[in-house]
């Protein structure tokens, strides 16, 4: 079982499954939401996922013309985990507090957008865009 909090702790959420696998996303988008070099994700299966508290203070933005959203607290400003496929929950790995002990970087995506003052030093598989490039 994963538990994770956003860093004030109104939202809550478990996930029944182990996560394994870290995506580094570098992209635009990413890294101007989170103020950062991109953010990284675990994904978890949809049906696996629960809020246990807190989802009324979850605020939503969707990106005009594109298919890509973010999910964050509206009290503390977390990324919060969100859904940006039928079937997938894309969790920030860094609102875990439990059931990341064995969790390592596998993939870094849109690897061709990354900030030029980023360097990527581990063994993750680089993908210019996004899974399959």
């Amino acid at each position: 079982m994963v538990k994770g909090e956003c860093s004030c702790g109104k939202v809550t959420y478990e996930i029944k499954q182990e996560l394994s696998d870290v995506y580094i996303c570098h992209c635009s988008l990413c890294r101007r939401s989170t103020g950062s070099g991109g953010i990284a994700v675990a994904v978890a299966p949809k049906e696996k996922f629960k809020w246990l508290k807190g989802e009324e203070d979850i605020k939503y933005w969707a990106m005009p013309g594109h298919d890509w959203h973010t999910n964050f607290c509206s009290t503390c400003g977390s990324t919060l985990p969100a859904e940006n496929d039928s079937s997938s929950i894309y969790v920030p790995v860094g609102t875990l507090i439990s059931g990341f002990e064995s969790l390592k970087v596998a993939h870094h995506i849109w690897v061709a957008s990354k900030a030029n003052w980023e360097e990527i030093c581990d063994s993750g598989k680089q993908h210019a865009e996004g899974i399959g490039s």
